[in-house]
């Protein structure tokens, strides 16, 4: 964001271990203080010392016996497992995996791969060691899925694709972290249905290798949100057709955005575009000086587009009406934040051309305040034409407007820093529904300008979850069903501060606590270093 952004106490869930007699199959829920970890491979090791081995890989022998299985070790961790006695599951090579659905055939070809097994395609036979891929009845949380390992087999099923795929993610983790998958059934799903990492390719033009090395890293996390904030001030950096005069010389052409797209889609994750107005637009400015905002003395401001002429609303709809053709997801931000026309002490006086644009669209009474919300809101009836669901930044909610935000406009809270900063608690009293950007936590900001410092993996785990929105504290948990979610973002701010490989490593653990903490915001059954030491692990 501008120079200005340089862009707890936790309800905990306590959860339940079902006792189990010795030869009888019970549920563990993970959570709270309960010890899920194998010190061994996870699959249940035999516990008749001697006893001949006489099945073959991943058959259960009638002359050995194993001990009750743990539940298999992933990031985020699995949040149910029924253990059960066996020895889990292994791949080899020769084995399928075998889908129920003809539109399971990209996750099925994927997790073949991974785990150099045959992607057999759709088929009704069952063999030993396959990997079954199937979709429920379509009910219930499309992300949900369950993963019962049993008789040498693993069948993978849920509500929609993307559940499945999830599974296949802790099948994946589960052998490379532990080499076994573990006899019984994981029941899994995430709390919150926003799972995001944003970066800000804008200015520092992160090449597509590195974006695309991210999403695979995201799908494997089960992350389902990346966003892109492709304008600022410094550079434009997707190519246009509609306005190729805005585009910086270092940029992504639309067939990278589109290869971007697809593999996002293929870890069914949305890429959400950014497109900030009506700040944060030096870039598209300097090729439109004439849409430059100008205060009373004639002095432009930094960034700033001109919201009374009619030209400068043409422009920005022209790009987002473009870009809604290349980004293919559901979902929109239109920034807002930072408009440096409402930083002044006296918006009405320091830009009269604003005020007056007000008081003609709003009556005697309107204010620039009014003029930008009602900006904010013609940009979103733009996108929302296109299908999608639009959010804003939160500090371009403006307090005591007559004109009021949509109600359908999602608040992105970052910041409690900005002029007449206001608590989330008051976007939440409203009933907006609200994305957790919170800048103590979750903004890794290239060169720590001002007050920020490269956040932490440990502080997120520890002591961050989905309801602390501004600052350390939690609101309410009244409130936590209009919390839809999280994402970790990184700006450049200093671009050089950093190299791409140097962001990636240093993000590595911070995306990874995330991810837990937004599958799971109850206490972590693991300690931070035994979290660390399975991240390592699992690679």
């Amino acid at each position: 964001m501008s120079q200005h952004r340089r862009r707890g106490s936790a309800q905990q869930v306590i959860r339940k271990r079902a006792v189990v007699a010795a030869a009888v199959v019970g549920t563990v829920a993970l959570g709270t203080g309960v010890a899920v970890w194998a010190s061994s491979g996870g699959g249940g090791d035999a516990t008749s010392q001697g006893a001949a081995d006489t099945g073959g890989p991943g058959t259960p022998s009638p002359s050995r016996s194993y001990p009750l299985s743990q539940a298999p070790r992933t990031i985020p961790a699995v949040r149910s497992h029924t253990p059960a006695r066996g020895p889990g599951w292994q791949p080899h090579k020769g084995e399928r995996v075998v889908v129920g659905d003809a539109g399971l055939a990209d996750e099925g070809r994927l997790i073949a791969g991974e785990l150099g097994l045959t992607y057999a395609g759709q088929k009704d036979d069952v063999r030993a060691g396959d990997v079954r891929l199937a979709l429920g009845d379509g009910g219930g949380n499309q992300e949900s899925y369950s993963m019962t390992v049993h008789d040498g087999r693993v069948d993978i099923s849920g509500p929609g694709e993307a559940g499945v795929f999830y599974g296949t993610r802790t099948l994946k983790q589960a052998v490379h972290g532990g080499g076994t998958a573990p006899e019984g059934v994981v029941r899994d799903q995430p709390a919150k249905p926003v799972r995001g990492f944003t970066v800000d390719i804008a200015r520092k033009p992160f090449g597509e290798t590195w974006i695309e090395d991210r999403i695979r890293e995201l799908g494997d996390l089960k992350y389902n949100e990346l966003g892109l904030h492709f304008s600022d001030d410094q550079a434009f950096r997707i190519e246009s057709t509609t306005h190729p005069e805005i585009v910086s010389e270092d940029h992504l052409t639309k067939a990278q955005v589109k290869k971007i797209v697809d593999l996002a889609n293929s870890r069914h994750i949305t890429v959400v575009p950014e497109i900030d107005s009506p700040g944060h637009l030096g870039a598209v400015l300097a090729a439109h000086p004439d849409l430059q905002l100008r205060n009373a003395s004639g002095v432009a401001t930094k960034g700033a587009i001109d919201i009374s002429k009619p030209a400068s609303a043409k422009l920005v709809d022209d790009l987002l009406n473009e870009y809604a053709g290349l980004f293919t997801g559901d979902q929109w931000h239109l920034g807002g934040d930072e408009y440096q026309a409402l930083t002044v002490k006296d918006p009405q006086a320091s830009y009269p051309q604003l005020a007056a644009a007000a008081r003609r669209k709003y009556g005697a009474g309107g204010t620039v305040a009014d003029l930008t919300t009602g900006w904010t809101n013609d940009r979103a009836a733009t996108v929302r034409a296109h299908g999608r669901t639009v959010r804003a930044w939160n500090d371009g909610f403006y307090k005591d407007t007559s004109v009021q935000p949509d109600k359908d406009l999602q608040v992105a809270y970052w910041t409690g820093k900005e002029i007449g900063a206001r608590r989330p608690e008051e976007y939440l009293g409203a009933g907006r529904k609200v994305i957790n950007y919170n800048d103590e936590f979750l903004y890794y900001v290239l060169g720590q300008p001002q007050t920020f410092v490269y956040p932490t993996g440990q502080r997120i785990y520890e002591q961050w979850n989905p309801r602390v929105l501004r600052g350390t504290a939690a609101v309410p948990a009244r409130y936590d069903g209009q919390i839809l979610g999280g994402s970790f973002a990184v700006w450049g701010d200093f671009p050089d501060a950093q190299t791409e490989a140097q962001v990636a490593a240093g993000i590595r653990m911070p995306l990874r606590a995330t991810a837990q903490k937004l599958w799971d915001p109850g206490t972590p059954a693991l300690s931070w270093a035994d979290f660390k030491g399975l991240a390592d692990r699992l690679g």
